[in-house]
Parts: C-alpha cells; sequence; structure tokens
C-alpha cells in the first residue's frame, strides 16, 4: 500500500542525510584552524564543556576588540561575522554535532514538493508539510554519528502526521458513548464501493460486539436492493427495503423504528450515488439529514481516485456535512494522496482503509500507523 510514495519519501531521507554528511566531512578538516587547537575535535573535556554551554575560550594573549564596534582590531564586520559562524560550527564539532540550515535542506524540499504534487498530494496539503519539514529541520542540531537520515525521517513523520490526524477520533469509543440505536448514512458517488462498504463494517460492529440493521435507500439504482439485501444475507442480518423509486428517507425511518424495536445497536443506511452537482439527489440527502438527524454521515470514496476522491469529499462536506471518510481499494493505491490530504482538506477524519474484497478487509484508520509505513516502511 502507497508503495510509490513510501519510495519516493525514502529518497528525500536518504538525500538529505548524503549531502549533509558530505558537509560535514567537508567542514572537519578546518575546525582547528577556525578554533584554535583548544576546540578541535580532539579537545579535552574542558573544551567540549565550554562548547555545550556557550562559554567563551580563554582568549589570554589574543587581541582585544574594539569596543567601538564589537570587532577584533583589522577584522571588517563580513570578517568577523564569518569567523563566528565557523567558530559557532568548530564549537558543535568539537562535541560532535552540527546544524542543519536552509541552504542544506531547499533542493531536497523543491524535489520532495515534486514528489508529493506527482502522488495526488493536494497542493495545499503539500505546502503544509513541506512547511513542516523545514520547520522541523532548519537550524536542528543534531549528533554527527546519529544519521541524518533518522532525523529527516523524524521531520518528516511529524509533518505528516499533523496534516494526516486531523480531527481525528475513536469510532469505537464514539459508538459505546452514543444512545443507541446509532444512526450511520453513508455517502458518495457511484462505483466506489459505497455498498460493500456497508457490510464491511456490519461485520466489523458484529467483532466489536454491535448488532446492526441494514437499510437501503439507494431506491434509484436498479439491483441495488438485491445487492445489499444479498450482503444482509450473507452476514446474517437484519435488512429494510422499500420498492425502487421510493423515499430514501422512509426507507431509513422504518430501519430506526426496527432498530428501536428489536434492541438493535447501529443503523447503516445506504444512499444513491450521487455527484455535488446532483441537485434532486442532494436535495434527498438533506432531507434524510432533517428526517432522520443521522449521528454520523460517512462519505466513501476510492483512494486510487487521488485528486478527484479529494475534490468530491470536500465538495460533499460543504453541501452535506460529513463526519468522516472510509476510502476503499487502499490496497491497490501506490500513491496515497488522497489518504494524505482529504483529512486535512474537509478537517473530517478519515476512519477506515478498504484493503481487500472480503468482509474482513476492513482496516479502523491509524494515522501512525500509515506514517510509520510511508517512512519507515512498517
Amino acid at each position: 500500500m502507497f508503495d510509490g510514495l513510501r519510495e519516493k519519501l525514502g529518497r528525500f531521507s536518504d538525500d538529505v542525510e548524503e549531502d549533509v554528511e558530505e558537509e560535514d566531512t567537508e567542514e572537519e578538516p578546518n575546525t582547528e584552524s577556525a578554533t584554535g587547537p583548544a576546540e578541535s575535535a580532539t579537545a579535552g573535556p574542558e573544551a567540549e564543556s565550554q562548547a555545550e554551554t556557550g562559554a567563551a575560550p580563554d582568549t589570554e594573549g589574543e587581541a582585544a576588540p574594539d569596543p567601538a564596534n564589537g570587532q577584533a582590531d583589522g577584522d571588517t564586520p563580513a570578517d568577523g561575522q564569518e569567523d563566528r559562524g565557523i567558530a559557532e560550527r568548530a564549537k558543535l564539532f568539537a562535541t560532535g554535532k552540527t546544524v542543519i540550515d536552509e541552504d542544506d535542506l531547499q533542493n531536497h524540499l523543491d524535489e520532495l514538493e515534486i514528489a508529493l504534487l506527482s502522488s495526488d498530494v493536494e497542493m495545499s496539503v503539500a505546502g503544509e508539510i513541506l512547511s513542516g519539514v523545514e520547520t522541523n529541520l532548519v537550524g536542528e542540531t543534531r549528533k554527527r554519528l546519529q544519521s541524518t537520515g533518522n532525523l529527516a525521517q523524524d521531520a518528516l513523520r511529524e509533518a505528516l502526521y499533523d496534516v494526516i490526524s486531523v480531527g481525528q477520533f475513536d469510532f469505537t469509543q464514539r459508538l459505546a458513548d452514543a444512545e443507541k440505536p446509532v444512526v450511520i448514512v453513508f455517502t458518495g458517488v457511484n462505483g466506489v464501493g459505497k455498498t460493500t462498504t456497508i457490510a464491511k463494517l456490519a461485520r466489523y460492529l458484529e467483532e466489536q460486539g454491535y448488532t446492526s440493521v441494514l437499510a437501503n435507500g439507494d431506491t434509484y439504482r436498479a439491483g441495488a436492493n438485491e445487492q445489499l439485501g444479498e450482503h444482509a444475507e450473507n452476514l446474517d442480518v437484519p435488512y429494510i427495503s422499500h420498492e425502487q423509486g421510493g423515499d430514501p428517507a422512509a426507507v431509513i425511518y422504518d430501519a430506526v423504528e426496527y432498530a428501536e424495536a428489536n434492541d438493535v445497536d447501529v443503523v447503516l443506511g445506504d444512499t444513491a450515488g450521487r455527484l455535488h452537482t446532483s441537485e434532486g439527489l442532494m436535495d434527498q440527502l438533506s432531507k434524510i439529514n432533517r428526517v432522520i438527524d443521522p449521528d454520523m454521515t460517512l462519505f466513501v470514496d476510492e483512494a486510487v481516485a487521488g485528486q478527484d476522491a479529494v475534490t468530491r469529499a470536500s465538495e460533499f462536506d460543504d453541501a452535506a456535512e460529513i463526519d468522516g471518510t472510509i476510502l476503499t481499494k487502499a490496497d491497490t493505491d501506490p500513491q496515497g494522496g488522497a489518504a494524505i490530504s482529504i483529512a486535512h482538506v474537509t478537517g473530517k477524519p478519515i476512519l477506515f482503509l478498504g484493503t481487500g474484497q472480503g468482509y474482513e478487509h476492513l482496516d479502523p484508520f491509524d494515522p501512525e500507523e500509515v506514517v510509520d509505513q510511508l517512512t519507515l516502511g512498517e
């Protein structure tokens, strides 16, 4: 899952490590001339203590600074600033440390931006990630013997986590805390696996100890009743439907009444696949929200749809506010752009990933696990 993006992100970390390590090697021979023997990489405990604390070394015998301009005699301002910069790096080198600066990173940040955009990460989200990486790395003091790749990975992990985890909540805990029955309505466009996802969630809920009833609010599509009804039979869960062309809100209302009468924990209501531009269908969704007042409205789309999924999620959220997203076909998506972008764009979390054809192939979305997979290959 997301193999292509993982490779690109790994390349960023490796390249940052290689460049900064090369810079360290170039600086090393100059440490003695920049700071004197007392502050070289082989300095004793006293010099190391001075470097750690920032205390000035013993300057007995050296020219005193000119009190008028704060410079040593004979130094120009540029010389003084350069010497101080070299001295600071040398002090850090003496204690086994170095500094990553903006110049070290800029080319790599440009390449990272291209990698993100080419993996269908939404542009504003890519910008947020780049800003986070730069903030986490520029001026960062690190142990010289510590892999810069690890530091770059940590910076990238934090930046990715910040955009992926927006709005995240514990779905199972919310169910546990809610008054029963909990009514969940599913929306999205045709052909993305919405009906199958509803069946998968019924299986997931059963494993968590909850009972459910399926309701076919997709009264427009020929064969919708049969499709959801077959899933209900396979899973041995109750199923509510009306004739084709009926009122979707009435179907889900009947399912709620059934759940209340039979102590069923969760109502899972399908709706007609629609585009945000389908005014009549969007009106039906608004009616469902008004009549039923569901506890959650979940948007379903394909991870492989990339930018299209991100755009549709935003448009559906504007038209009929969603509470979260389920991405199907995540196991076949090499890019990961939708998984990275949707939560940040909508402000609503990804809750589950569809990872296969079986009813058991619905995984709770864990932002930390996804970030680890993208940056560490775990």
